[in-house]
């Protein structure tokens, strides 16, 4: 049984002994992750890392990523998009992600609306049937704004979850509408007031009753340099924290950004992938987009203490060849020298932001103090 197995059921058990360790003794520990784009289900074979990324994961009590996905279901409407954009797949791929120890979810991206507001509602069925909890979507702008959580023995965990940039026409949450968390931007280029004080709000609202919040931000207004955080998201990511989020996490963009912090408490701006199961061909995208991190992020009470950073790469292409998508985009603990690499852009992209990051062998340390 893992530690995470350990800590529910512990959590769960009708009469706790009083000489148990009462929860956060050990402190709660997040694990965060880089986007979900999954539209296959592998077998053991097909991911030949697994082992050594769930044995990472095993030592959180609740792990969190955006599924970048909409699964097949009866209400599903015509593609969105073109095909090769198009990211859907069946409900076990879920699956996987359960079995790797996810168990919170944001489905606030461009992606949600890929086959329609049926899909929508689709994915949402299928998350809940599986189990695991979301943020971000849902069947009207109350529900999509609703913060997700799940319950550990060492805590509370939520999180918020909203969208910016490249959200079709229609995929937005709306009274009476299903689709996506939206935060949009006024002519000036800042949120637009009305989703900043709706996505506060639900912050404010999570904090009052859970002993950790996760804001996250899947971005697609880009600066030039997508590696680059633009200066607007780094005031709202500010704005989240001061609202009572415990850690800001970014989605969107599909390279590692820069992190920080903001009254001790991280601002992870951008987790890149986690899987990346794209289907446009081998080196559209460039190096980068075939790393990530988990950033696992222990709290002591309310104050985070420690981010720690372990350096991931995904096979850009699958293992039997460059037509085999199936296998293609799934993470293995970087070894030594791509370790390193990562790490050293990350510390030198985190500088340039006022953050900090320690490396200490394979893996890096976000500073928070």
């Amino acid at each position: 049984m893992d530690r995470r197995q350990l800590v529910r059921g512990l959590g769960a058990m009708a009469t706790l002994s009083a000489c148990a360790a009462a929860p956060g003794a050990e402190g709660l520990r997040i694990d965060l992750l880089g986007q979900a784009l999954i539209e296959h289900a592998p077998t053991p074979a097909d991911w030949p890392g697994r082992a050594g990324v769930v044995g990472v994961l095993e030592g959180a009590d609740a792990v969190f990523t955006n599924l970048e996905t909409v699964i097949r279901g009866p209400r599903a409407e015509a593609p969105t998009r073109e095909l090769l954009t198009l990211h859907a797949a069946r409900p076990d791929i879920l699956e996987t992600l359960k079995g790797a120890g996810v168990d919170l979810l944001t489905t606030a991206n461009n992606h949600a609306f890929d086959l329609g507001s049926g899909g929508i509602l689709d994915t949402l069925d299928a998350i809940e049937a599986a189990g695991l909890r979301t943020t971000g979507s849902g069947a009207d702008l109350r529900r999509a704004t609703a913060p997700a959580t799940v319950e550990t023995a060492a805590g509370k965990v939520s999180a918020v979850g909203f969208a910016t940039g490249k959200v079709r026409p229609g995929g937005a949450a709306a009274p009476g509408h299903p689709g996506v968390n939206e935060l949009r931007r006024d002519a000036s280029g800042a949120p637009l007031a009305e989703d900043e004080a709706r996505i506060l709000a639900a912050i404010r609202q999570a904090a009052s009753t859970s002993t950790a919040v996760i804001a996250c931000h899947h971005n697609h207004d880009w600066e030039p340099d997508n590696s680059q955080v633009p200066a607007w998201q780094q005031a709202f990511a500010r704005r989240c924290i001061e609202a009572g989020a415990t850690v800001f996490a970014g989605h969107g963009s599909p390279v590692l950004q820069g992190m920080a912090t903001h009254r001790g408490r991280p601002l992870l701006f951008g987790l890149g992938n986690f899987i990346f199961q794209t289907e446009k061909p081998q080196g559209a995208y460039p190096p980068p987009a075939w790393q990530g991190v988990i950033a696992s992020l222990t709290i002591d009470g309310d104050r985070p203490v420690r981010v720690e950073l372990t350096p991931l790469v995904l096979n850009e292409v699958g293992l039997n060849g460059p037509e085999d998508q199936a296998t293609r985009g799934f993470p293995t603990l970087a070894g030594d020298r791509d370790a390193a690499d990562i790490l050293a852009r990350l510390a030198a992209q985190s500088t340039a932001l006022g953050g900090r990051i320690e490396v200490r062998g394979t893996r890096g340390v976000l500073a928070t103090a």
